[in-house]
């Protein structure tokens, strides 16, 4: 896997979306947010970030 397509933390897709780390896990937990876990930690795909901020940039926020 290249660089370009590293998998991202929970912490660097919550500085992405500007939300705390918990809004991050929340979202993974409800299923809304594909990750992988390796182990103990949650990893998110740049493509499945990208694929969820389409499809929720209109979405009310009270959804999120």
């Amino acid at each position: 896997m290249s660089g370009g397509n590293a998998l991202l933390t929970v912490r660097e897709v919550a500085a992405i979306l500007r939300v705390c780390r918990d809004t991050v896990y929340r979202q993974c937990a409800k299923g809304q947010l594909p990750h992988v876990r390796i182990l103990n930690a949650i990893r998110i795909a740049p493509a499945d970030l990208d694929c969820f901020l389409r499809v929720h940039r209109d979405c009310p926020k009270s959804l999120l």
